[in-house]
């Protein structure tokens, strides 16, 4: 059987608020089978949560943002997307603040700490959303799309029309069925303009930004004193984001997923459509491995 996972031991950290500035102490704890990926805030008395799901995201300016009622919890997509690329079903996401750290501003910390909890498989199939029919939302010229596929990937493609990005791969294809998330996905780091950071922050937005947690472009070149991490990091960072909004359905998704320019608006805007038709998806389990697909029949081994 193709099982849950959740963390073996409880992890924390502390970091700073990408656009809040503030700083934040983050708990990773171990949740039972099917409890899903839960955030609570533990700065209110009593504390509250907010399950991880399509209909939970509000705000998307910048990042992904979740929220019930008055409690939200800001910039979860990179943390959303180490969990999903570790296989981690089931988690408690504790914060005492309204922002999920950003730590260097990739995925690459939140695998570290994952890896250090270790992880535990669960007594309970791993409950897939298997698309079965394409579903697409545009905006403008923007778009992203799901159709069938027996396993999960991803082909992104951006179009900033700078110099430093121009130079750089402008599309990324992953199938993890041969890739490697910790590997080729999980260091790849936000970006920014240093054109838009007064702007932003007028909007109380980036406060926390900074070149220790985002790769910075001034009109001409990356001003970051390592340059990039790997040739195609600003495309790949995109794929990152999108792996953590969709992972914010509650449920893997078995499904191709193509995407022109798409942010954290059009990809929750296609989980909403997703959801709304119900002849384009059903929940799927594999008991028997050898039916599975070849990316999660090994188990993530490369965790």
């Amino acid at each position: 059987m193709l099982r849950q996972r959740t963390l073996a031991e409880t992890v924390s950290a502390r970091g700073i608020g990408l656009h809040s500035g503030v700083p934040v102490n983050l708990c990773l704890r171990p949740a039972p089978a099917d409890h899903g990926i839960v955030f609570r805030r533990t700065d209110v008395d009593p504390p509250r949560e907010i399950r991880s799901r399509a209909g939970a995201v509000g705000d998307t300016r910048m990042a992904s943002t979740i929220s019930d009622g008055d409690i939200k919890v800001a910039t979860v997509e990179h943390l959303m997307s180490a969990l999903s690329g570790l296989g981690i079903d089931n988690a408690v996401v504790e914060v005492d603040a309204a922002e999920i750290p950003i730590m260097d501003g990739s995925a690459a910390t939140f695998v570290y700490l994952l890896r250090a909890a270790g992880v535990e498989e669960q007594p309970a199939p791993k409950r897939f959303v298997e698309v079965l029919e394409p579903i697409e939302v545009r905006d403008g010229e923007k778009w992203a799309r799901l159709e069938p596929f027996f396993g999960f990937r991803l082909d992104f493609t951006i179009d900033f029309n700078h110099p430093a990005v121009d130079t750089t791969g402008q599309q990324v294809n992953i199938d993890f069925a041969d890739a490697s998330f910790v590997d080729d996905i999980a260091r790849a780091r936000t970006f920014g303009f240093v054109s838009d950071v007064d702007l932003l922050r007028s909007k109380g937005l980036a406060l926390g930004g900074s070149l220790d947690n985002a790769i910075v472009i001034d009109e001409v070149r990356v001003i970051n004193p390592g340059g990039l991490r790997q040739p195609n990091e600003f495309a790949m960072h995109k794929a990152l984001d999108a792996i953590g909004d969709l992972y914010l359905l509650g449920n893997p998704l078995m499904a191709s997923y193509t995407a022109f320019k798409s942010g954290h608006a059009l990809n929750n805007a296609l989980l909403r459509k997703l959801m709304q038709t119900p002849t384009a998806w059903r929940e799927t389990t594999f008991q028997d491995l050898q039916h599975a697909p070849v990316a999660w029949a090994r188990q993530w081994s490369w965790v």
